[in-house]
């Protein structure tokens, strides 16, 4: 794969980004990336739990939408922490 990415004509920051994450090196921009990425995800998995626990009672788009906005709000700080132990590790 790191082959691949050698021979692509790409900006070297993007070269050096994929390369990174092939890797699994954590840098600041890396980083953010997977920190935007665990953000999607509890976004997306908030409003699913969301649903399935209030749906009936709410209503399932005002159950969807607040899940979906606290969601990260558990999400996003552990995902932080996660990336600090992964970078000193």
């Amino acid at each position: 794969m790191n082959v691949f990415i050698e021979h692509l004509n790409v900006n070297p920051i993007v070269k050096t980004f994929l390369f990174d994450l092939i890797n699994g090196d954590i840098t600041l921009i890396s980083g953010f990336f997977w920190l935007f990425v665990a953000a999607l995800f509890s976004t997306i998995s908030g409003a699913i739990g969301g649903i399935v626990l209030a749906g009936k009672d709410l209503g399932y788009e005002l159950a969807s939408i607040l899940g979906g906005l606290l969601g990260p709000a558990g999400g996003i700080p552990v995902a932080i922490i996660g990336l600090i132990i992964l970078k000193f590790i």
